[in-house]
């Protein structure tokens, strides 16, 4: 008598979920937000299902790489803190980065800071 294999996907009454989408592209950046931000910005008619995912990637890649660029330079400057100075100087130096962010100004006042 051969023996009966379980359907697909059934687990013999134990149920585990897939991991969610930021899990298993191990990102920290919101994946559904990027979706969301994408959708409601109708930039396209069709979205795909990975554009949401590579996007959080490339922003997540992008913050790192400004923010140790930033904490190497304040702690050659003597400072503990990142400040926004520090993250504009950071930006402006590096050739790759001042391009990507030609227009863009990062602000030098801190609401609510005195």
């Amino acid at each position: 008598m051969p023996v009966r294999r379980s359907r697909r996907g059934s687990s013999g009454g134990q149920s585990r979920s897939a991991p969610a989408l930021p899990a298993r592209a191990e990102l920290t950046f919101s994946v559904s937000h990027v979706e969301r931000l994408l959708r409601e910005g109708r930039y396209s008619q069709r979205l795909g299902a990975s554009a949401p995912i590579f996007l959080a990637a490339v922003i997540q890649s992008l913050t790192a790489k400004v923010l140790e660029l930033a904490g190497i330079e304040a702690r050659n400057r003597g400072r503990r803190l990142i400040t926004p100075d520090v993250v504009d100087m950071v930006v402006h130096n590096h050739p790759l980065l001042s391009a990507f962010f030609q227009s863009t100004i990062i602000s030098q006042a801190v609401p609510g800071w005195n």
